[in-house]
């Protein structure tokens, strides 16, 4: 399965984002879709779509995707939610999903800030795909994809595009 990645697109799916995900399977967002249920609807028109709503999404998005999601691809446990921390310093919620699912791919958006490390106190790769949209402090936009094959990511790629 070949997977792109993104969050905190806050109503912004730019065509460069487009061309990156272009040749994905399909489109994982880790919340703050930002606009109405027709803007997640406008990328999951693109790309079928998996996705968690974020703390800045309405009661439309929030009806139609789940404070997170647990999902087992290609031999692989992935848990994704919106407001996670980082290793060491989880969200007291985004811990217990953790505990409670023994994922072996922990995804979460929220920071803007994109990070991918190994946890090894969880024993699982940590994921943030920064923010593909305009709103916020970060300087770059930022998007993911990679492949799940054998239970393992590979080939993952970084998008990057200026916010201005």
């Amino acid at each position: 399965m070949y997977v792109g990645l993104i969050s905190d697109t806050h109503g912004v799916f730019s065509e460069g984002f487009r061309d990156f995900l272009r040749p994905v399977d399909v489109v994982w967002h880790a919340g703050d879709f930002g606009g109405t249920i027709a803007f997640a609807d406008e990328i999951a028109a693109f790309k079928p779509l998996v996705g968690v709503h974020g703390n800045c999404d309405g009661q439309d998005v929030r009806r139609e995707y789940p404070a997170h999601q647990y999902l087992e691809v290609q031999g692989m446990k992935v848990l994704m939610t919106h407001i996670g921390g980082s290793p060491g310093h989880y969200d007291l919620r985004a811990q217990a999903l953790i505990d409670r699912y023994q994922p072996d791919v922990f995804i979460c958006g929220h920071s803007h800030i994109l990070k991918v490390m190994q946890d090894q106190r969880n024993n699982l790769l940590y994921i943030n795909p920064g923010a593909a949209g305009i709103q916020g402090w970060h300087v770059v936009r930022t998007a993911l994809r990679f492949k799940i094959e054998d239970g393992g990511i590979k080939d993952m790629e970084v998008y990057e595009l200026p916010r201005g």
